[in-house]
């Protein structure tokens, strides 16, 4: 079976990342025996440009029938000040494939903590996974900006909550038995509703432990303590802002992907890396690859290859510990010569199996 696997390249450094993740799936593939068929399409600015529409019909066709999508980085200055930006089309795309679920695991590599801006001993063994609840709350309630006034919704439904909060606790299971759930339930009516729905479904989870934080609490609890955490459980804002905080203690956003998935549409997922397109310095090989081979190494898992995902993971790391760092990490490497390194070592382990 050949698994058919959308591929928005996107913006900036979008296509770069993306190239080097593909080249690194293809090796994987022969040494695996995966079947797996790339097909590119246009999404986010570069569509705004080519077609006057982030989401073009045929993308989204495509990414309805795939097997799973990865995608590379969106937007940039360029197209900020448009009524259609290319964030609007990842909000539709992602509601029209029933994508709610966001996975965003975030680990310290043994040996790197030198690179987190928190001492070594607070960050050392952290392993936390962020799920974010992804197409309700304000990014999807009504929006109305006057000249005097502007207001914003948030809204949740229990079945909202009670379906990213089954994700929540599913994966727990799996992981060390602990959720935390986030809301700010002494203020909003949406965080009253949450806390006690998540409090209802843990009950059909008696492996698992809960506990609450308001928001506030939990981003300085990032900072002082981050080990006490395992899985973040939280709406879709909560979630956008803490997985950025969190981001930054495995020592760049450049390393982190994610994962976004539902009960229907898009096989597997969508699969990218959480850094931004980074327009600055596109087209330069100055970009980091490690995120978007993350998530192709989350790719892999989703469609049951998890052997590949390990093995691309420890090329990754190996890469990395072996001092082949690109400029966010403080390093010389091109993204083409970090990719070339991770390919080199899958090539190697490829060879050593046969």
């Amino acid at each position: 079976m050949i698994a058919d696997i959308a591929v928005l390249p996107g913006d900036g450094i979008g296509p770069e990342v993306t190239a080097e993740a593909i080249a690194c799936l293809t090796i994987l593939a022969k040494r695996f025996a995966i079947g797996m068929r790339f097909t590119s399409y246009e999404f986010g600015g570069v569509a705004i440009d080519a077609q006057g529409d982030p989401l073009p019909e045929a993308t989204l066709a495509a990414a309805r029938a795939a097997d799973g999508i990865l995608m590379g980085a969106i937007g940039g200055p360029k197209w900020a000040g448009l009524a259609i930006t290319p964030e609007t089309g990842l909000l539709r795309l992602r509601k029209e494939l029933g994508l709610f679920a966001n996975l965003r695991p975030a680990r310290m590599i043994c040996g790197m903590e030198d690179l987190s801006p928190l001492r070594a001993e607070l960050v050392a063994g952290i392993d936390i996974l962020v799920v974010r609840e992804l197409t309700g709350g304000l990014y999807f309630g009504e929006h109305i900006l006057a000249d005097d006034h502007a207001s914003d919704v948030c809204a949740y439904s229990r079945a909202e909550i009670e379906r990213i909060a089954h994700v929540a606790f599913q994966a727990a299971e799996r992981r060390s038995g602990n959720v935390t759930s986030v809301d700010k339930a002494n203020v909003l009516a949406s965080s009253k509703l949450w806390r006690r729905v998540v409090t209802e479904v843990a009950t059909s989870y008696p492996g698992v432990t809960l506990d609450h934080l308001y928001v506030d609490a939990a981003a300085m609890e990032l900072i002082k303590n981050p080990k006490r955490f395992d899985v973040i459980l939280t709406e879709n804002l909560f979630g956008d802002i803490l997985s950025d905080e969190l981001s930054v203690i495995p020592g760049s956003i450049g390393l982190l992907g994610s994962a976004s998935t539902g009960a229907s549409g898009a096989g597997a997922g969508l699969f990218e890396p959480i850094h931004g397109s980074a327009p600055d310095i596109a087209g330069q090989d100055r970009a980091n690859p490690a995120g978007m081979m993350e998530s192709a190494a989350m790719l892999l898992a989703a469609l049951g290859h998890a052997s590949a995902a390990q093995a691309l993971r420890d090329a990754v790391r190996d890469t990395l510990l072996d001092g082949v760092r690109t400029a966010d990490l403080g390093g010389t490497a091109r993204c083409s010569e970090f990719g070339d390194a991770v390919r080199a070592r899958l090539q190697l382990s490829a060879d050593a199996a046969a």
